[in-house]
């Protein structure tokens, strides 16, 4: 569990580094020569950001999954109590992490068409 998490955060991690460095390393050559280069890097900063929260969202979901099933195996009404005031607490974030999921998929979307709108004002 604690395995994947860091794998994921690590990818994260790769996806912004290359991101951030390939505009730099275009725009280095030719200074002024990429008319969208601004346009591309934030499309790459919103994909990143949408890869972390993916990611945030799945390892929710996954916590929830397991606390429904501690609960289940519970036995005695102080611990179910217990593991059922994790799970609502659990089930409440796993809710922010989705509306931000999907806050961040139309940031992203919308990236993307100011993209597509400037290589269409600027073809090469």
């Amino acid at each position: 569990m604690k395995l994947a998490r860091s794998l994921a955060v690590a990818a994260v991690t790769a996806v912004v580094a290359l991101g951030v460095a390939a505009p730099e390393a275009a725009h280095a050559d030719k200074p002024g020569s990429e008319p969208c280069a601004n346009q591309q890097m934030q499309v790459d900063k919103a994909q990143a950001a949408l890869a972390h929260v993916t990611a945030v969202f799945e390892h929710q979901q996954t916590r929830v999954e397991r606390l429904q099933a501690q609960l289940a195996a519970a036995t005695t009404p102080e611990e179910q109590a217990k593991i059922q005031a994790k799970l609502d607490k659990a089930l409440a974030h796993k809710q922010h992490v989705k509306k931000d999921k999907k806050a961040q998929k139309q940031r992203l979307a919308k990236a993307q068409q100011r993209l597509d709108d400037c290589l269409a004002a600027n073809p090469a």
